[in-house]
């Protein structure tokens, strides 16, 4: 069950919303703010680039009403029910520092997602300020959220000037294949959200061997890669084998994407930070 909590620097205080179908739901009915998203690992005792997230969030404020030490502190307690299994947090600040968590139990995606891929579809949408990861965009993006869902697509990518820039809820990666050379990696690096797993994903892959370039792919250009993959903290490395009408590769997710997992998981299993109050 989807439950949200108020936090002060002492106490939690459990807030019941009219629609808590979903922390998009939940969010939407709170004060403007920032915010991060992410999943826990080791029943819920570790996250990914947990002091990487809580800059995330208290960065852009001012006078947060709560400090990160007691932020770490509210956020095990409250996490305690939900083990030994794993949760989906969400923490927001509004802009005036009132400080929230959104908890749920984690829904992993079935293992067809990542055998076989999923479908994109593009949208001429961005963020204003896509640097701060501001809830006012789940508000924005409503619309395309309800449509892809409606059509049975798995992610939305935005487009800004002919450019593919992220997905509405990741970050987007594609594969070149070169004669003569080999295949790098492409991402885009301005006009983006800087995602947590993405750059987790550039250094696992620079790790591997693998070139990585900051270079958004135009639309106009999706025929000629092999292989395309989105990023997220809950879902880890998808492979995208269809955007619009257009079939990545072979239709199918490729090698390097296999291979990109693989490390992933492992990775997160080792660097996964533990939430303690000291964060």
């Amino acid at each position: 069950m989807l439950k949200t909590w108020q936090i002060a620097n002492t106490s939690a205080r459990e807030i019941v919303f009219t629609d808590a179908t979903s922390l998009d739901a939940v969010t939407r009915q709170l004060p403007e703010g920032y915010y991060s998203t992410f999943r826990t690992f080791d029943g819920c005792t570790r996250v990914l680039g947990l002091a990487a997230h809580l800059r995330r969030l208290y960065e852009p404020v001012s006078t947060p009403e709560v400090s990160a030490s007691s932020l770490c502190r509210q956020l095990l307690t409250l996490l305690e029910p939900y083990r030994p299994d794993e949760a989906r947090v969400r923490l927001i600040m509004t802009f005036q520092g009132q400080t929230y968590i959104a908890i749920e139990p984690l829904k992993r995606l079935p293992r067809e997602v990542y055998e076989n891929g999923v479908r994109a579809e593009t949208t001429e949408m961005w963020r204003e300020s896509p640097r701060l990861k501001s809830t006012a965009f789940i508000g924005a993006s409503d619309p395309a959220r309800k449509h892809i869902a409606q059509a049975g697509i798995f992610e939305a990518l935005l487009v800004k000037d002919g450019k593919i820039l992220e997905g509405m809820t990741s970050n987007f990666f594609y594969v070149v294949e070169r004669d003569g050379t080999p295949p790098y990696i492409g991402t885009a690096h301005e006009d983006i959200l800087l995602g947590i797993t993405r750059q987790t994903v550039i250094e696992v892959a620079r790790a591997q061997g693998l070139e990585v370039e900051y270079q958004p792919l135009k639309r106009d250009q999706l025929a000629a890669v092999s292989e395309a993959f989105i990023t997220s903290s809950s879902r880890g490395i998808v492979p995208v084998v269809q955007v619009d009408d257009v079939t990545i590769g072979q239709g199918t997710p490729g090698a390097i994407t296999k291979q990109l997992w693989s490390a992933y998981e492992a990775y997160v299993m080792e660097k996964a930070e533990r939430i303690s109050p000291a964060e």
